[in-house]
């Protein structure tokens, strides 16, 4: 704490701390890195986009931050070992690597190609084990370190018609829960995990599309900077598992007690927006190669123009997934009642 003019001025919070963030160039990545901007850290950005990522750069260090953009491809083990070889060097050390590069490809399982799968199991799954592989050495040698995962409530709620990204969202949770077994020896390595909701982001922008519709994320979307806020908390106190937006928590209840049902209403509720959304050619989006729009925070989604609609439609999946959960408790009530006369 330093004083100027009388006046107590803080000193930034994470001034003597590097921090990794993959999948910065965009969506919630680039909200995560302006916020620890603000806060001092020096900041180390990954992505495939470097015009995005210097763009980046130049307002984190606007900011007062220390920072280096670092292109990378998260599905490549070597280049993320060479990521965590650059920011060690840049910073003396790595105190946090966020987990953060993540895909979504839509469409009926078959009608997706299976190069498709492979590609988005290769960036969400695989992506955050190179991450890990690549940093806990560094960990281990220090003594300390966080590793943060943001997975989101994909990897509680399943998502029919996006049958790739659910097995990768729920193969992190147990890539998360192993990992952590595994290091019980070192109590001052963390992994905490980060399960938000839908968000405002140019992520379904960017998904690959095999519905043959266009496609607009779930209502209500959340503010990505959110996350980025709950970042900073958890950096400063570490915690496995932090779930972000009531939605996500309704869901992932919703799921637990009552997995067949949730699944159900999922899907027609899928089915029912497909059925009446304008039509979209088939694409791969930018699974395998970047693509040059979409760098900005938001997506979008939350304008005022629509708000109100969404707002509504946001109301009545909610009524009737509890509706629906409502009726499944009720029938495994009355189906127990039925066990004990």
């Amino acid at each position: 704490m330093s004083t100027s003019n009388g006046v107590e001025v803080k000193k930034p919070q994470f001034l003597e701390k590097t921090i990794v963030v993959t999948g910065a160039s965009s969506g919630a990545g680039r909200a995560i890195a302006i916020e620890l901007s603000k806060h001092g850290a020096k900041l180390v950005l990954a992505g495939r986009r470097m015009e995005a990522l210097d763009k980046l750069e130049a307002e984190c260090r606007e900011n007062g931050a220390l920072a280096i953009a670092v292109e990378t491809d998260v599905t490549d083990a070597q280049q993320m070992k060479k990521l965590a070889i650059t920011a060690n060097q840049f910073g003396g050390g790595i105190d946090v690597w966020i987990n953060n590069a993540g895909v979504l490809a839509a469409g009926e399982f078959t009608e997706t190609p299976v190069e498709v799968h492979d590609r988005v199991i290769k960036i969400n799954l695989m992506g955050y084990l190179h991450g890990a592989h690549a940093v806990l050495p560094y960990f281990k040698r220090q003594g300390h370190g966080i590793l943060i995962n943001n997975i989101s409530v994909g990897g509680w709620f399943p998502v029919p018609y996006g049958v790739g990204y659910s097995a990768s969202k729920f193969g992190l949770r147990g890539f998360s829960e192993a990992l952590r077994g595994e290091l019980i020896r070192y109590p001052d390595i963390h992994i905490c995990d980060l399960f938000p909701a839908f968000l405002d982001t140019p992520g379904i922008q960017h998904a690959a599309n095999y519905t043959g519709h266009i496609l607009r994320p779930a209502p209500p979307v959340y503010d990505p900077q959110r996350v980025a806020r709950n970042i900073v908390s958890i950096i400063q106190h570490p915690k496995q598992g932090t779930t972000i937006g009531s939605v996500a928590s309704f869901l992932r209840l919703a799921h637990f007690f009552a997995p067949a049902i949730s699944r159900f209403v999922t899907a027609k509720m899928v089915e029912a927006y497909l059925k009446i959304a304008p039509p979209a050619p088939k694409s791969s989006g930018n699974l395998f190669e970047p693509i040059d729009y979409g760098t900005s925070i938001h997506g979008g989604w939350n304008t005022a123009s629509d708000a109100n609609v969404r707002r509504k439609s946001a109301g009545r999946v909610l009524l009737v997934a509890g509706v629906a959960v409502g009726l499944m408790l009720l029938g495994k009530s009355k189906l127990s009642k039925k066990q004990f006369h």
